[in-house]
């Protein structure tokens, strides 16, 4: 996009920038070409980098040398800002011995600290799930191990804080293995049992009680559509939304982003998921549609813009134009196809100017042979 928005020009603009953008997202060109996500075979073999980090699931133990629990914090610490950032590489180098140097830990502290060691070592877990879970159905089974030994460690830890996060990893790992039903169930009874204690740790506890909600309402609309399913997912969202109010910002404990934004774009996710507006979280008895006043504001703007019947999908994704105009406003006309502006603002560089240039070149040339 900086290329684009400092004059560099594309011979194809459309599919020269897809196929940047899949080299620096390092995804196939085909996923930015479809709409739907690609099917992978279960017994698909994972990449390379993933292997190393599984391998390290099933490592012997070793007499190394423990590093200080403050080191090992500051390894897991950067470990999570590499995550959020979609440093996967850097995951793949460092993660495989930090699985090894945490689990040492645990078997060489003291009485005393075993509870710190156990809640490291479920951290590490954690974060080895999430990792796992982006490779799809290939690292959906050591993904479920490695977010079973995450609940293990943070049970043995007696942090609620801990055993919530885990408790969150161990849902995703259910719907991966397409079992959204028992995700619900087994992230709502953790939120319930656990909500006492989690309310009681400040904001890190309310960020990880609305996950647990988030995560809920995401297996809920993971399985088939249904009336009462949608109701429910909504009623979800309705509770993360009251923990989101109780917490008041948006903030990032435990690298979780969670906030009344957050909360909002799992909103607009069940909307887009849906299709329709009309089947999202709202007040509505599960078997009627929902009238207009029972529809969420969110609801109601994304229903407003949606395009009508017979103008098809790309009106969805076209932009706008944008440009100045001479009240000082921005144009909103949808822009032309091959262009970034509307037929008044288009510039004599954008694609749709410079083919309607050269047609008009080459008819020039043709009369004047004709003469």
């Amino acid at each position: 996009m900086q290329d684009i928005e400092g004059g560099k020009r594309q011979q194809d603009p459309r599919l020269s920038v897809l196929v940047r953008a899949a080299e620096i997202l390092r995804v196939p060109l085909e996923q930015l070409l479809t709409d739907t996500a690609p099917q992978q075979s279960a017994d698909s073999t994972p990449p390379a980098h993933a292997l190393r980090v599984i391998d390290a699931l099933y490592g012997p133990d070793r007499d190394d040398h423990v590093p200080p629990r403050d080191v090992l914090q500051r390894r897991l610490d950067y470990c999570c800002v590499a995550f959020q950032a979609c440093h996967y590489a850097a995951l793949s180098r460092d993660l495989p011995a930090l699985i090894g140097d945490a689990g040492r830990a645990v078997h060489t502290a003291s009485a005393g600290e075993q509870s710190e060691a156990h809640a490291l070592l479920s951290r590490v877990y954690q974060l080895v799930t999430s990792y796992l879970h982006k490779y799809g159905a290939a690292t959906a089974i050591p993904a479920a191990l490695a977010a079973d030994r995450a609940l293990v460690a943070a049970e043995r830890s007696g942090d609620p804080v801990q055993m919530g996060a885990a408790v969150r990893r161990v849902a995703k790992s259910l719907v991966h293995q397409q079992r959204p039903a028992a995700a619900v169930e087994f992230a709502t009874a953790a939120a319930r049992r656990l909500a006492d204690d989690l309310t009681g740790r400040g904001s890190l506890g309310l960020s990880t009680l609305g996950m647990l909600y988030l995560t809920a309402a995401l297996a809920e609309y993971s399985r088939e559509r249904a009336p009462g399913r949608v109701a429910a997912a909504g009623g979800y969202l309705a509770e993360a939304g009251e923990v989101a109010a109780r917490q008041g910002a948006d903030l990032d404990e435990d690298y979780t982003q969670f906030g009344p934004t957050n909360v909002t774009l799992h909103r607009m996710d069940v909307l887009l998921r849906l299709e329709d507006g009309l089947g999202p979280p709202c007040t509505a008895a599960p078997n009627s549609a929902p009238s207009t006043e029972d529809m969420c504001p969110a609801m109601l703007h994304w229903s407003a813009r949606r395009p009508r019947p017979g103008v098809g999908d790309v009106a969805r994704t076209q932009s706008r134009c944008g440009a100045l105009t001479e009240k000082g406003t921005r144009c909103r006309r949808l822009a032309m196809i091959g262009a970034s502006r509307c037929n008044l603002h288009r510039g004599e560089w954008s694609s749709y100017t410079i083919e309607k240039r050269k047609e008009a070149e080459r008819k020039a040339k043709t009369r004047k042979r004709r003469k």
